[in-house]
């Protein structure tokens, strides 16, 4: 059931000098606005397509092949992790979907060898699908 879940992030507790320091992180408006902004670039981009894909975690096989390609520092990186991690075909596209959606929230038309490894940390530790 685990495998069914894009983004696996394991919380550490917080040390108290980050809880009681006065540095302020993004604001919740701020984060709202750059969500808002992501989910809109998503609904242009498939705009023009008719079988029901809004977002990117609705891409199928062709709409990733189309939307998520990667220049060649990034066919590096992922063929890496394919190897090293022993990833599926649905990892694979799990993490494309996943680094378009990190690129996309960046305000990034290409994704970029930072949102494949940004995504592929987001992978369960110990997971081979």
């Amino acid at each position: 059931m685990l495998d069914r879940i894009d983004i696996h992030i394991e919380v550490p507790r917080v040390d108290f000098e980050k809880l009681s320091d006065n540095r302020r992180g993004e604001s919740s408006n701020d984060i709202r606005a750059r969500v808002e902004k992501a989910r809109q670039k998503q609904r242009e981009r498939f705009a023009e397509l008719k079988n029901g894909v809004m977002t990117n975690a609705d891409m199928r096989v062709a709409e990733v092949r189309q939307f998520c390609e990667l220049d060649a520092e990034g066919q590096t990186l992922v063929k890496a992790a394919m190897t090293q991690l022993q990833l599926s075909a649905r990892a694979y596209h799990r993490i494309l979907k996943l680094a378009r959606t990190i690129a996309d929230l960046a305000g990034e038309e290409d994704i970029q060898s930072a949102h494949l490894a940004e995504a592929l940390q987001y992978r369960p530790k110990g997971m081979m699908v």
